[in-house]
């Protein structure tokens, strides 16, 4: 995790603490003095890919400095149901304070990691790169993108400022392909990669001529998919998107093309199951 991410990180777990405990923790200060001490381990209730290691550390540096923590497993190890992943020690208030803001962020993580690794699994003999989109939860892009890469995917655009995407809405508002892709050189010259939607085959003929660098096939079926592949003929990258999923992908992965983009991997997220508890 680069430092601009632990950055963000760090700011998304102030937020969150400043949301869950608020002025206090009603049930805990009523329950403990403050003096009392505890030992607790969160573990592992499936089968996946961790992510998250960074998370309980900075929580509870925030929480209590006094609290130890021990993380037991690194970004990126396969995880199965009851391994430990990490061990907390110090005052039970305090313990308690963080245990829904880590259980929360680390289950989203693994939960992406483990979604990444499963579509990078079913094409890895064919060379294809399985990528995310910029379908994040809002203020969680880099931990959403560093998990999927954390299992085995890569990254698409951060955002609207590093590279040109010229979509749907693009092409109609300018009035066709080539007027926005003449549009993006006339500006930026060759400063961005230039990648292009399209939806037919005329979109895909178009892209050519203008030269892109990627075309998106987006929501084809595996025919149309098929004649854009052989109209394109390595002359650009090969960009497949539109709802995939495990059949999708089994059908098209032998086809030439270098990406397939999943909005779900972070739109659709299934948190990973972890608990803490006590010993």
């Amino acid at each position: 995790m680069d430092d601009k991410t632990i950055i963000s990180l760090e700011k998304l777990l102030s937020l969150a603490l400043e949301e869950d405990i608020g002025s206090g923790d009603v049930t805990s200060e009523a329950v403990f003095s403050g003096a009392e001490r505890s030992d607790a381990v969160i573990r592992s209730k499936g089968k996946g890919i961790f992510c998250g290691e960074k998370v309980p550390g900075l929580c509870y540096e925030k929480i209590d400095a006094a609290v130890n923590v021990k993380t037991l497993i690194h970004d990126g190890a396969e995880i199965n149901y009851g391994d430990e992943l990490v061990k907390v020690s110090g005052s039970t208030k305090s313990i308690l304070a963080g245990e829904r803001i880590v259980l929360n962020f680390m289950q989203r993580m693994s939960g992406i990691a483990t979604s990444a690794a499963y579509f990078s699994g079913i094409v890895k003999k064919s060379g294809v790169m399985i990528l995310d989109t910029r379908k994040t939860l809002p203020g969680f892009r880099l931990l959403d993108k560093y998990s999927v890469i954390t299992g085995g995917g890569a990254n698409h655009r951060y955002g609207l400022y590093d590279m040109v995407m010229i979509k749907d809405n693009h092409i109609k508002a300018a009035g066709g392909i080539g007027k926005a892709v003449g549009m993006v050189r006339k500006t930026h010259g060759s400063r961005y990669r230039i990648e292009v939607e399209t939806s037919n085959l005329a979109e895909v003929e178009e892209a050519l001529i203008s030269r892109a660098d990627i075309i998106m096939l987006d929501n084809m079926d595996y025919r149309l998919m098929a004649e854009a592949v052989k109209k394109i003929d390595g002359n650009a990258k090969i960009e497949v998107s539109g709802n995939m999923d495990e059949e999708k992908i089994e059908n098209i992965k032998d086809l030439k093309i270098d990406y397939i983009s999943i909005g779900a991997l972070t739109h659709s997220v299934k948190a990973f199951d972890m608990s803490m508890k006590f010993l």
